[in-house]
């Protein structure tokens, strides 16, 4: 285990609330961690790598050393294209604003900040992306030969750090709702049985909650993980708002999971590429951070770092009011939507307390197929003929992605065009394939596959050989085929309709995923 102490196990849930909405965050939970405690007791209305650079921009330095442009000057035309306020802190790590590596100074004050903001025992600013705040955090939990419980419908991320570390993944497969072709939660059953099929796990990952908005029961997952000295990971890259939002679903440290990784820039408002990786009191920070300083690169960029800073506050501040908001939108969005006819908005009517023990309210999933298009189909059209660009369309959903930056206007014009799809191009839907996920049939570790000895054969003639590469349609980023699994004629005929329909397919060497590498 991860920094474990005896006891360790109860009152592992920290949740953090908006006290006085003046900056001051306080814990009403008495078991709560101590040094978690203070943290969140901290002024929210600071942000202190933001407060260095301005200082910096005040100061008569002479730059002689990285990044090359020199504060803009050295690149008129990409100062000109981005501005100079943005260039002069495109800056290197110096003794005034830290070493995003080992910080001691204004980097360590903003993430103890980020810390009691989300009600963590420790945050890490991350700049790689959430992909590398989850590689991060399974390197943390786990190494070459140690089992880890998960469901398939996990972001391609977290099998990439498998094959990075060498963990065996037990898959939990979850249900698939057969209306809306979408892939559930965990159950906590299918959670606890394979627990007991393989005690000797390491730690658990939940997403949290799924693309679509799905959430698990990570409360009673964590309480069982635990007994069974077993760490949680938490995948929350779209579940940054549970923590701010009021009566939104169980964020992960809040439950009581001991790693989350919180994907700053979609809901929470930072720049791309900007997140946190969070810890519980039971993990050891120390050796989490060693595990970053493995893949994370030595050169943070303070765009980035400034960005994560600044919207913490904002979300430590105003996090209610704007998700209060937020969620008004979606829900007048989705009864507009599901008075059209023939979509499906769907919301927490799914909820049957156990695959779906909750729902992101704030998500705009719409299903799609009963106009006969496909949701990749109507994603291509709104783009094409209407200047709106959503999230992402699969074989039969649309997600659109509402949060701080929508305005009432962006809402209607997403409406009425959705109206206008649907008596342009409605059509039969018989024949349309429902499914976005097929259980896969796992041959080999992820590790072991990818770098095994392969051979490339086109897709259409690779049925019943072992896949050593991804297939995925992004976003999202969940595999069709992951390294080590079977290649089925099933799954050769989704690939193609996901091609015909026009997914962007990625994974594979062959750009065009015409040709598949597979185990000799």
């Amino acid at each position: 285990m991860i920094g474990q102490t005896p006891g360790a196990f109860a009152g592992a849930s920290i949740p953090c609330r908006n006290a006085d909405m003046q900056g001051l965050r306080s814990f009403t939970e008495p078991d709560a961690c101590p040094a978690a405690k203070e943290k969140c007791e901290m002024d929210q209305n600071r942000a202190p790598v933001y407060e260095a650079l301005t200082r910096l921009k005040t100061m008569r330095i002479v730059p002689f050393d990285v990044p090359g442009h020199k504060r803009g000057r050295g690149n008129k035309e990409l100062t000109d294209f981005l501005g100079p306020r943005c260039m002069e802190v495109d800056v290197n790590s110096m003794k005034p604003l830290d070493n995003l590596c080992h910080p001691v100074s204004v980097i360590k004050e903003a993430e103890e900040l980020a810390a009691g903001a989300f009600g963590a025992a420790h945050a890490f600013f991350m700049v790689g992306g959430t992909t590398s705040a989850v590689q991060s955090m399974i390197l943390s939990a786990v190494k070459e030969g140690d089992e880890i419980i998960l469901p398939r419908n996990v972001h391609r991320s977290v099998i990439n750090a498998m094959i990075l570390c060498g963990a065996v993944p037990v898959y939990v497969n979850p249900e698939t709702n057969a209306r809306l072709g979408i892939s559930l939660g965990m159950r906590v059953s299918e959670v606890e049985r394979a627990i007991m099929e393989h005690p000797s796990a390491k730690a658990v990952v939940v997403n949290n909650p799924t693309y679509y908005g799905i959430c698990s029961d990570i409360r009673s997952i964590v309480k069982l993980a635990h007994e069974h000295n077993m760490l949680v990971l938490a995948d929350e890259a779209h579940g940054t708002h549970f923590y701010f939002g009021k009566d939104m679903p169980a964020a992960a440290m809040h439950a009581g999971a001991d790693i989350a990784a919180v994907s700053m820039h979609k809901s929470g408002g930072s720049l791309t590429q900007s997140s946190f990786l969070l810890t519980g009191p039971r993990v050891n920070s120390d050796h989490v951070r060693q595990m970053i300083n493995l893949t994370q690169t030595t050169s943070g960029s303070y765009l980035l770092m400034s960005s994560l800073d600044i919207s913490r506050r904002n979300l430590a501040l105003n996090g209610v009011r704007i998700f209060d908001r937020i969620r008004s939108l979606v829900s007048y969005a989705r009864e507009e939507i599901n008075e059209i006819g023939d979509y499906y908005a769907y919301s927490r009517e799914l909820v049957n307390g156990d695959s779906i023990f909750d729902f992101d309210e704030t998500k705009l999933s719409v299903h799609t197929l009963d106009t006969g298009l496909a949701g990749i189909e109507v994603y291509d059209i709104l783009r094409d003929d209407y200047d709106i660009q959503t999230e992402f369309g699969d074989m039969g959903n649309l997600l659109a992605y509402v949060s701080v930056g929508d305005r009432e206007k962006d809402i209607e014009r997403l409406i009425s065009a959705l109206s206008e799809i649907r008596r342009r191009f409605k059509r039969d839907k018989t024949g349309m394939l429902e499914t976005e996920y097929i259980n896969p049939m796992v041959m080999e570790t992820p590790r072991t596959a990818f770098y095994a000895d392969k051979e490339q054969l086109p897709i259409e003639r690779s049925a019943g050989r072992v896949c050593s590469e991804f297939v995925m349609c992004y976003p999202p980023g969940i595999p069709i085929l992951a390294p080590g699994e079977l290649i089925t004629d099933q799954i050769i005929a989704y690939i193609a309709y996901a091609k015909e329909k026009g997914c962007t397919l990625l994974g594979t060497e062959d750009i065009d995923t015409e040709l598949i590498n597979v185990l000799k």
